[in-house]
Order: C-alpha cells, then sequence, then structure tokens
C-alpha cells in the first residue's frame, strides 16, 4: 500500500541557542499574505512491479522547490542514500522490492529553514519503512545524527515543537564512532552498486537527547526568505574559535529564559525580544545578509505593536520574527530595509508551530 513521509520545515538557534534551539513549522491558518512555500517535505513511496529494473530497486521522481537541481539517481539523492545507509545497517544492500520515490519538495533550500535536516529525517523514515524494521523514533534520532552532527533541526523536523537538544557525552569508543567522517557514512557507491564490501558505520545508542518546551499557540513566526542561498558550512566558517566569558555568559543567560518566555500567556514582548539577543553566531554572520543589522537595529517591539522579537533562521539567509498581530505590517518593513541593502527579490510567509514532527501515512 502506498505511503507518504511528511517532513515539517524549521528553524534553528532563536537567537542566542546557537546549536541548541530548534522549531518545527507548518504554514499557518492565518492566511496573510503569499503562500509560496508549503513548508513540508513530502516523500511518497509506492511499490513497483517485481519485473521493474532500477538501480538499487529504487526509482526516484522530483517536483517542488529546487527539483531541477536534486539528484534522480538512488546513491546520490541525500534523502535515498540516507534510507540505504540505514537499510545496510541492516543487512540489506538495496530496496527490498522495486520502488517509486517521489519527492515533493516545499521547503526553501539553503535558506535557514531546515532543508538538509528535513531530507535527513524523511531519508531515515523511508529506510525504516521499505526495510520494515519498526525503528522506535529515538532510535531513529541517532541515525539521523550520524548524518547531520547538529541536534537541533534534525530534533525538531522528527519529534516536532518547540525543542531544546544537547549531544550527549559518549565513551570514547562510541565518541570516534559518532565523529566518523561523513563520506565514510554515506559513501558514494561505485557505479550504483553496493557490493557488501564497504564499512558499515551503526550509530552508538542515545547519540543525542532533547527536550520539547511549551510553547504559545497565538505566536505566529514570519518568515522573510531572500532570494538567495547560503549554506551552513560556509557561514559556519566566520564563527571564531574562541569566545569571551562575557558573550559567553551573555547567550547562557538568555537560553535560560528564552523557553520559558515563549511558553508564556500573554508573552512579553520586552523580555523575549531582550532574550533573543545574541552574540555567538548573528554578528559574525552579519555581513553575509546585506541589511540584517540594520533589521536588528530598527525592526523592535516598541516601533512595530504585535512583534516579540527576531533573528536568523538558522544560519540564514531567511529572518524569522515572532509576532503575535500585524504580520503583513512587520514583514514588509523588514523586507524594506533588506531591499535597501540589496536588491533582490524576497518571499515571506507566516508559519506556526507543527507540533507533530515527521509522520508516515497509508495513502
Amino acid at each position: 500500500m502506498p505511503k507518504t513521509i511528511k517532513v515539517p520545515c524549521s528553524s534553528a538557534n532563536l537567537g542566542p541557542g546557537f546549536d541548541v534551539f530548534g522549531l518545527a513549522l507548518k504554514a499557518s491558518s492565518v492566511l496573510v499574505g503569499p503562500q509560496r512555500f508549503s513548508a513540508v517535505l513530502e516523500v511518497q513511496i509506492e511499490e513497483l512491479s517485481p519485473e521493474t529494473l532500477a538501480p538499487l530497486n529504487c526509482l526516484i521522481e522530483c517536483e517542488g522547490e529546487g527539483s531541477e537541481s536534486i539528484s534522480h539517481a538512488v546513491d546520490r539523492n541525500l534523502i535515498t542514500r540516507v534510507s540505504l545507509y540505514i537499510l545496510r545497517c541492516h543487512g540489506m544492500h538495496a530496496f527490498k522490492v522495486p520502488t517509486k520515490v517521489r519527492i515533493c519538495n516545499g521547503v526553501a533550500l539553503s535558506r535557514g529553514l531546515g532543508s538538509s535536516a528535513a531530507a535527513v529525517v524523511a531519508g531515515v523514515l523511508l529506510g525504516n519503512e521499505v526495510g520494515n524494521l519498526n525503528l522506535s523514533k529515538e532510535r531513529m534520532f541517532d541515525y539521523c545524527l550520524m548524518v547531520e552532527r547538529h541536534p537541533d533541526n534534525v530534533a525538531a523536523a522528527l519529534f516536532g515543537g518547540f525543542v531544546g537538544t544537547f549531544m550527549k557525552t559518549l565513551s570514547p569508543a562510541d565518541t570516534a564512532r559518532r565523529e566518523i567522517p561523513l563520506s565514510e557514512v554515506l559513501p558514494e557507491l561505485s557505479g550504483g552498486i553496493d557490493t557488501g564490501e564497504l564499512p558499515v558505520h551503526k550509530p552508538p545508542l542515545a547519540i543525542g537527547s532533547y527536550h520539547q518546551f511549551r510553547f504559545n499557540k497565538d505566536i505566529k513566526s514570519i518568515v522573510v526568505i531572500p532570494d538567495f542561498k547560503l549554506d551552513t558550512s560556509e557561514a559556519r566558517k566566520r564563527l571564531p574559535q574562541n569566545y569571551s566569558r562575557e558573550d559567553t555568559v551573555f547567550n547562557a543567560q538568555r537560553c535560560s529564559l528564552l523557553p520559558v518566555l515563549l511558553g508564556e500567556d500573554p508573552p512579553n514582548a520586552i523580555k523575549i525580544s531582550e532574550a533573543m539577543r545574541d552574540r555567538l553566531h548573528q554578528p559574525y554572520r552579519a555581513d553575509l545578509i546585506p541589511g540584517f543589522t540594520k533589521v536588528l537595529q530598527n525592526i523592535t517591539h516598541d516601533t512595530y505593536p504585535g512583534l516579540l522579537g527576531l533573528c536568523l533562521s538558522g544560519a540564514g539567509p531567511s529572518i524569522l520574527a515572532f509576532a503575535i498581530a500585524n504580520f503583513e505590517t512587520i514583514a514588509q518593513a523588514i523586507i524594506a530595509l533588506l531591499s535597501d541593502a540589496q536588491q533582490i527579490h524576497y518571499d515571506w510567509q507566516v508559519l506556526e508551530l507543527a507540533l507533530d514532527g515527521a509522520t508516515v501515512s497509508k495513502v
């Protein structure tokens, strides 16, 4: 029977929570402004006739955002490469039966909205389904973290909601396994064939941990999406190797309060806006997003009623603003300042909390 995997987009960091906080997002019921992105990665699975010939028993179809750049090769497409990794860890070197995998992407690629995390989560769920593995979500989290080494977006996309995350302290042997280069975890197969001679690196148990916080249902997320891509690895290169005690304490103080503040009703704009300030990553990445510094300086809760606070979404270039009203006014004000610095197209949408995370349903 055909099945559909759905994985929400996500935002990470939320200002001070660098590599800590994640937020699963979906299209909002507040239908304000354009709705270009569905904000969900959908993967449809359908068994084909036994006579169907396909590399590793898998045929890929793609549509949606960035479909022209998504590989149709089973051993190069990130979703199917991850699924093959799961299968190899369980003694299978191809899909069990000929299978069509139809990818419908509604997540903007390389914009700070968790597109790679969504693909990794979808790949793990795909491997679990086609291999009939019956893995728990907690165990699937381990497999995700072997590929996507930062838990914030992954935990949000997999489990849903507003999450705090950390990587656990492991034994030296398990640490060595977790730090195996990604090129060895997901090796490119020779001619699309897995001979069974490649090493299989199973994840240790309980690599990471997460906790779901309360989140005020009235708070919506305005996402402003510039029309250019920013690779997370490139954004990370801007970060220093060491931080001052003052800056570290500054962020730790705000991390301790932000989850509580975002769950309160009514939300306190003064406290939330201050708690979303950051000194560990945004100052070093600001020049990668022309106009972002002016947005931080001029778009504030006291000049725009309904605004609670704003930050980069993940590593950027998208900007995330929490608000309870005046969504379009706030979005257009952000776009106006960004446009002054860089004359390109900007999309914007209102998103809300996705509580369910990744799901699998029968069609």
